[in-house]
C-alpha cells in the first residue's frame, strides 16, 4: 500500500485495553457560548503568565489577556467577547492555584482582526508559533515553540505525528483525522518546511480504520512533495502514544535517560497541535478554543465538542445533559493518566482533551480494585514500557534511598498506569512512583 510503513520495532511491555471508544463516530459540535470563561494564567508546563488586561476592559475573541517573558510560556488569549470582570487567583483541576482573567460574554462572538504571520525562515515560523498560544493538545501542555526550537547541534531527520490517541474513550484526535485533514497537511509541510526535517511519519493505532483512510489520502497527496509524508499503522496497545513508545515504533530507536526526541534525531508531535499549526499559518487566529470528548457511565448524552478556553466543567457537563447517575469518579482526561477530580468547579485549559464521569456500578470502564498484598506476580515489570520494577521502587521510597531510587530508574517512569492496571492487588502505584520522584527532587534541591 503506497505511502503505508509497517512499525519498525515492537515497543516492550503496555497492556491490551478495552478501548471504550463511543464517541468515535460522533462529530465535534461547537458548544455554545457561555455567560462567564475563566482563563487560568497557568496554561503549560513552565512559567504562568501575568495578566494584560484589567477588571472593566472590553476584550474581542483572540485578544492576547496573558504573557511572559519567560521562555518556556505561551501567551493566554480571550475565548469569548465582553468585558473583564475581575482577575482573581482559582484552583485548577490539578490543585495548583492560578491568576485567572474573568470576563463575560457579551454573547456576540466578536472576533479580533486576525492577520496571518509572516513567516520566511525557522526564526520567524518559531515565533509565529508562539504567538499562537500553542500548547501540546493531547494533554501535555508543553509550550510548541520550546519544542520547535531545536539546538543547532541537532540533526533531526524525522517528524511523527502522534495520531496513535491509545486511551480508552478519548476520539477527539481521531475527529480531527476526520474532519481536519487538509489542515494536518498544511501543518505538516510547514513544520518539515522550516525545521528542514526530510521524513514525516502519520503514526495512527490499527483500530482507527476510517482515520487511517484519511491520513493515508493525506499521505499520497499531490501536494506533498517529494513523497516525504508517510503513515505508519501500530499494533492498537496501550501506551503506544506515548513519546518514548512512538520513536521506537516509528524509528526503532531509544531515548536514553535523561535525553529527549531531538538526540534521536526526532520531532513528536499530537496531530491536533499539528492541524492547529496549519490553521493559524493561513489565518492568524490563536488558541482560543479547543476539542474534547465527555463520556463515561454517568454522561447522560456523551459528546464530542468544541469548547472555548475558560470554560466550566459544569458547564460542560450540563450541556452534554448533566449526570445520569451519581458519579462515583470524574477525571479530567483519559482514565489512565487523567486527574481524578473532587468535583467539575473548574475552568477548562488548552490541554485538557477529555472530561469523564463514571457510576458506582461501572464494573468495567473505570473498575476500582480492593488493594490487597503484593504477590511478587511481576505483572507491574512485564508492563512497564520502559523495563522497571516498580515493587522495589515503591520499597526504596518507603525507605528513602535517594541512591537506589536513581539506579532503579525511577525518574524514566513515564507515569502510564500500566502497572497499576496489571496488578492484580490493586496497588496505586503510578502514586507510589510519583512519591518516588518527589523523594528525588526534594533530596537534590537540599
Amino acid at each position: 500500500m503506497k505511502g503505508v510503513l509497517k512499525p519498525v520495532k515492537k515497543g516492550r511491555g503496555g497492556v491490551d485495553i478495552a478501548h471504550f471508544k463511543n464517541t468515535a463516530e460522533m462529530p465535534v459540535v461547537r458548544i455554545p457560548t457561555p455567560q462567564f470563561v475563566t482563563i487560568a494564567m497557568q496554561q503549560n508546563i513552565g512559567a504562568p503568565c501575568m495578566p494584560t488586561v484589567k477588571a472593566g476592559d472590553s476584550v474581542l475573541i483572540g485578544d492576547k489577556i496573558g504573557d511572559s517573558d519567560k521562555y518556556v510560556s505561551a501567551p493566554v488569549f480571550a475565548s469569548v467577547s465582553g468585558t473583564v470582570k475581575e482577575i482573581k487567583d482559582v484552583r485548577l483541576a490539578s490543585g495548583a492555584v492560578s491568576k485567572a482573567v474573568v470576563i463575560e460574554s457579551d454573547g456576540a462572538d466578536t472576533e479580533a482582526s486576525f492577520t496571518p504571520p509572516e513567516v520566511h525562515d525557522t526564526e520567524s515560523f518559531i515565533k509565529a508559533v508562539r504567538e499562537s498560544g500553542l500548547v501540546g493538545l493531547g494533554g501535555a501542555g508543553f509550550p510548541a515553540h520550546v519544542k520547535l526550537n531545536l539546538p543547532q547541534n541537532a540533526k533531526i531527520d524525522t517528524l511523527i505525528i502522534n495520531a496513535a490517541e491509545c486511551e480508552p474513550f478519548i476520539t477527539v484526535d481521531y475527529r480531527e483525522c476526520l474532519e481536519h485533514g487538509d489542515d494536518i497537511l498544511e501543518g505538516v509541510n510547514a513544520v518539515a518546511k522550516y525545521l528542514n526535517i526530510k521524513s514525516v511519519i502519520i503514526a495512527v493505532e490499527n483500530n482507527k480504520p476510517k482515520a487511517i483512510e484519511v491520513l493515508r489520502d493525506i499521505a499520497n497527496a499531490d501536494n506533498d512533495s517529494g513523497d516525504k509524508v508517510k503513515i505508519m499503522i501500530l499494533k492498537s496497545r496501550y501506551p503506544q502514544g506515548a513519546e518514548k513508545m512512538i520513536i521506537q515504533s516509528a524509528t526503532g530507536r531509544r531515548i536514553p535517560p535523561g535525553k529527549l526526541p531531538s538526540d534521536v534525531g526526532c520531532v513528536v508531535m499530537n496531530v491536533a497541535s499539528i492541524a492547529f499549526v496549519g490553521r493559524y499559518l493561513k489565518t492568524g487566529k490563536p488558541l482560543v478554543s479547543r476539542s474534547m470528548t465527555v463520556d463515561g457511565s454517568a454522561i447522560k448524552e456523551p459528546k464530542n465538542i468544541r469548547v472555548p478556553v475558560g470554560t466550566s466543567m459544569d458547564y460542560i457537563i450540563d450541556f452534554c445533559g448533566g449526570f445520569s447517575a451519581e458519579p462515583e469518579k470524574i477525571v479530567c482526561g483519559g482514565p489512565m493518566m487523567g486527574m481524578a477530580l473532587s468535583g467539575t468547579n473548574y475552568p477548562t485549559l488548552k490541554g485538557n482533551n477529555a472530561l469523564l464521569a463514571f457510576t458506582k456500578t461501572d464494573k468495567g470502564a473505570l473498575a476500582v480494585k480492593k488493594e490487597t498484598d503484593c504477590i511478587r506476580c511481576g505483572k507491574c515489570h512485564e508492563s512497564c514500557p520502559m523495563g522497571l520494577v516498580p515493587t522495589n521502587i515503591v520499597r526504596f521510597s518507603k525507605a528513602k534511598d535517594i541512591e537506589k531510587l536513581k539506579h532503579a530508574g525511577t525518574m524514566v517512569c513515564m507515569e502510564c498506569g500500566s502497572c497499576a492496571y496489571s496488578c492484580p492487588a490493586g496497588k496505586p502505584l503510578v502514586q507510589h512512583m510519583r512519591l518516588a520522584k518527589s523523594i528525588i527532587r526534594e533530596a537534590q534541591t537540599k
